[in-house]
């Protein structure tokens, strides 16, 4: 997740994010599944990779179709976190409150995190504080 301040257009932002991404990931970006808000994006020109949008029939192999529904999986969830863990709105202001937005919305992985740990704890506090089986000889 990246705060970028000003509310720009998301498709205005791929000029911003690409070579951060293609940083992170460690690899050269090929193809790009989008929002149609991308649509005629700003793409660096000196960068090689196809943008695919939302409903794009043209060139569209099965492998590409497959990730755009898993893509669009990921639809709900972004829902959720705004309906339910109170990221609707950008309360903070400024460039600073944009940045530590982002880094709030991360609570939501974190949250997931816990609830499958939360068995291992168990396990290892039911394994640390229960008594000792008396023997009886």
């Amino acid at each position: 997740m990246k705060a970028l301040p000003g509310n720009p257009y998301d498709g205005h932002t791929l000029q911003t994010v690409i070579p951060d991404m293609e940083k992170l990931v460690g690899n050269i970006i090929e193809r790009l599944i989008l929002d149609k808000g991308y649509r005629g994006h700003n793409a660096p020109p000196d960068y090689k990779f196809r943008v695919f949008i939302s409903g794009q029939k043209r060139g569209v192999t099965p492998s590409i179709k497959r990730t755009m529904r898993r893509r669009s999986a990921i639809e709900p969830v972004i829902g959720h976190l705004k309906a339910e863990h109170r990221m609707e709105r950008n309360y903070l202001w400024f460039k600073h409150g944009d940045a530590n937005n982002a880094v709030l919305a991360v609570g939501y992985n974190f949250r997931r995190l816990l609830r499958l740990l939360r068995p291992l704890l168990h396990q290892i506090l039911a394994a640390l504080f229960t008594p000792p089986l008396l023997n009886p000889t």
